[in-house]
């Protein structure tokens, strides 16, 4: 990264004093008929050329590092003023003429300063550059931790709900652990996706709704609909289900009272609505109603639809109800 930093930063360079060279040549080529040969001409314009590369260099690769970037600007000004001066000098003191010498002063100043408004200018872009890519690999790394902790998050719910059938030695138990092994695949397939088929994601929620269902046996009621053209919309992996796995650990799990769990899914144009609704137990804490897979679902829409999405949560005596809100035609995902 140094070596090719360095090398990008001389090939620049020499572009910079070839410009400058060409451009003495332009301007000077009115008054060539003052010069004995053209070889003398061109001598000319070519030492006119590295004293305006050497102030310009002298400035950017040594005061602004060592005293600007340092905030000795008082310094960097006496230095500045005092390089570009003695350059003037050397160039016009043969002629014995102040006024050529401010000319040349004048001139070295206003070239230094358009070469100083460059420098700026490059490294404001290169700082721009570095700061983008230094966030999308934070965003990226941030994603994958969330991502796998919602993976052993699931798979401890879907355990315990396993378990707690094999307690009840209910003869289903084999097929819902072929049906657990199912969800599994998919969880570890999608896993290693950055966006899966929302059709793929909703029989995902579907079976483990089904999985509970028989587990929770008429202890719960649950409704899962969905209306709308789902055409070929793609959606983050595993984003839905912290939602729909909070409302069963934390209404009809927690308690033997009937109870109910609503799961409603509109697609509009390209704008995913899902909402989650279900009835509270007459007796639950609700400071432990959010755990970690509701915070980290949070965060991961944040990160990954910024802007795009509207997720509204409701928390009274009697229901908790979710509605979430995403157009999916927007992705940090096209960005990263």
């Amino acid at each position: 990264m140094i070596k090719k930093s360095l090398k990008n930063t001389i090939l620049i360079n020499i572009g910079a004093f070839f410009l400058v060279l060409i451009l003495e040549l332009m301007s000077g080529w009115i008054s060539i008929d003052r010069y004995d040969t053209p070889f003398s001409f061109f001598l000319w314009a070519l030492n006119y050329a590295i004293n305006i590369m050497a102030v310009i260099w002298v400035n950017h690769f040594v005061l602004i590092p060592y005293f600007f970037d340092k905030k000795k600007y008082f310094i960097y000004g006496l230095l500045l003023i005092g390089c570009i001066f003695i350059v003037a000098y050397l160039e016009a003191y043969d002629k014995n003429n102040w006024s050529g010498v401010t000319k040349t002063f004048l001139f070295h100043f206003y070239t230094t300063g358009t070469g100083m408004a460059a420098f700026f200018l490059r490294r404001n872009i290169i700082i721009q550059r570095e700061n983008a890519e230094k966030e999308k690999l934070q965003k990226e790394m941030e994603l994958n931790y969330l991502k796998e902790q919602v993976n052993p998050h699931f798979l401890f719910n879907s355990l315990n709900s396993i378990y707690a059938l094999s307690r009840q030695q209910s003869p289903e138990t084999p097929d819902l652990v072929m049906q657990l092994s199912e969800l599994m695949r998919y969880q570890l397939e999608s896993s290693k996706k950055e966006t899966v088929l929302l059709k793929e994601e909703l029989e995902f929620v579907e079976n483990y709704l089904l999985l509970e269902e028989k587990r929770l046996s008429k202890r719960c009621t649950i409704e899962f609909l969905i209306s709308g053209d789902l055409l070929n919309l793609r959606i983050a992996p595993m984003l839905l289900i912290p939602f729909v796995e909070n409302a069963v650990k934390h209404g009809a799990q927690s308690t033997n009272e009937l109870s109910t769990i609503d799961v409603s899914v509109a697609i509009k144009n390209t704008t995913l609505h899902f909402g989650v609704l279900n009835s509270k137990p007459s007796m639950i804490s609700t400071s432990k109603r959010e755990g970690m897979g509701l915070e980290n679902v949070k965060r991961r829409l944040n990160l990954l639809y910024p802007n795009s999405h509207v997720l509204e949560i409701e928390d009274t005596k009697e229901e908790y109800r979710v509605n979430l809100s995403i157009d999916l035609t927007v992705s940090i995902l096209k960005k990263l």
